[in-house]
């Protein structure tokens, strides 16, 4: 019980981190704190492979870290490279810090009420992180949606990437290492991709700033 505890309050540090994505005002600090959640992480796959005594979550726990700790903020740094020093211009959010603090809570207060229902025997030690996890869905599309700089709406679908890492983790500790490789190979793909688009955007507008992409100019 004591090893869920841990897994739980790693949770709890997830859903921090995550508000602190959405609420940073640059790329760089972003991508900085994105880093930090990965090794939380990758911690919490550690702290439940001992509990479930699961040797596959060791596995996912390194591969977490290579993709998502070291990978996916090298991505992210060479893309702000490639832009230059306009990357670093703060864009700001089309909600208050205060409304976006207030979004989070109330998605992670509902995600806890769903997963109160679940019976599951997996579950049921780790209620509290697995609330976080199906509550990273909603906080990643709030990032995506409320955001105007596109570099920031990509790390919206990197925590919706990582709630489904970790939720399945939680419900599906014994699942085959390959299960955990494939999901990070696909987001691997899906951030060079996004990025290298981003990158090509600034060049031709000259912004990150979405909302300069309302109108199509010929």
């Amino acid at each position: 019980m004591t090893s869920y505890l841990v897994v739980n309050i790693l949770g709890g540090l997830l859903i921090v981190t995550s508000l602190f994505v959405v609420l940073s005002k640059t790329p760089q600090r972003t991508t900085l704190i994105y880093s930090l959640q990965s090794i939380v992480l990758v911690l919490l796959l550690v702290a439940l492979g001992v509990t479930t005594g699961s040797r596959e979550l060791f596995t996912w726990a390194a591969t977490a870290f290579i993709t998502k700790a070291v990978l996916v903020p090298a991505i992210m740094l060479f893309a702000l490279k490639k832009i230059g020093p306009s990357a670093k211009e703060a864009v700001p959010s089309s909600i208050s810090p205060v409304v976006a603090i207030i979004l989070v809570a109330v998605e992670l207060f509902v995600c806890y009420l769903a997963v109160n229902g679940i019976e599951l025997p997996t579950a049921l030690g780790v209620k509290p992180a697995l609330a976080v996890s199906l509550a990273h869905f909603f906080v990643g599309l709030t990032c995506i949606i409320t955001q105007r700089n596109i570099l920031k709406q990509i790390f919206g679908y990197c925590l919706m990437e990582n709630g489904s890492h970790v939720t399945l983790a939680l419900l599906a500790p014994e699942a085959p290492g390959l299960v955990e490789i494939g999901i990070a190979t696909d987001a691997i793909f899906a951030v060079v991709i996004m990025a290298i688009v981003a990158v090509r955007i600034h060049r031709v507008v000259k912004s990150l700033d979405a909302d300069d992409l309302r109108e199509l100019k010929g």
